[in-house]
Order: structure tokens, then C-alpha cells, then sequence
């Protein structure tokens, strides 16, 4: 979902937090994930490496800034488009 119509308050499905279509929502169903909550502080490089171990294939690394964005927003933050995450993620991790 764009992030700019995310309601914190009503967080049911994965496609409901900021930056998640169907394809990536469908990514963390194939992670064991059932509910948005259930990512709450979770790592998300951890989540990327997770992903990337289930697939075969390394994962392209906006992936990993999609992840930042949603476990960011779950602890709390407020909602920001995936990009907003690059420049952490290439500092961070390298990638």
C-alpha cells in the first residue's frame, strides 16, 4: 500500500502496511507469516536473508529497504516510501 494511505488502525492483511502489494505479501506467507503484527520487531535483514535462503536467489536489495520500511513503521515510526531507506540500507549493509 502506498504509505501515504496506511491506517495504522487497521492493519489485517499484509498488503495493508506501507510499500506491500500482493507479490511481497506473498513473500512473507511463504516466510511462515500469517498477520502484519507478527513482524513487529523483527530484524529485517534477517527477513532479507530469510527470503533470499527460501527462493534460491538473492533478493534485489530494494527488497531490503521494503523490509526496513514496514518493520520501521511496526515499531512505530511513521510511514515512509521504500526509498526513503536506501541510503541507510547502502551504509548499513552495502548493498
Amino acid at each position: 500500500m502506498h504509505p501515504a494511505k496506511v491506517d495504522r488502525d487497521k492493519l489485517h492483511r499484509f498488503t495493508d502496511l506501507p510499500n506491500i502489494g500482493p507479490a511481497m505479501a506473498g513473500d512473507f506467507v511463504a516466510l511462515g507469516y500469517t498477520h502484519p503484527q507478527q513482524l513487529a520487531g523483527l530484524d529485517p535483514y534477517a527477513l532479507y536473508q530469510a527470503l533470499s535462503k527460501h527462493t534460491g536467489t538473492r533478493q534485489d536489495p530494494c527488497v531490503l529497504d521494503t523490509f526496513m520500511s514496514v518493520t520501521r513503521f511496526l515499531a512505530g515510526e511513521a510511514p515512509q516510501p521504500w526509498w526513503a531507506y536506501t541510503a541507510e540500507r547502502k551504509r548499513t549493509y552495502g548493498l
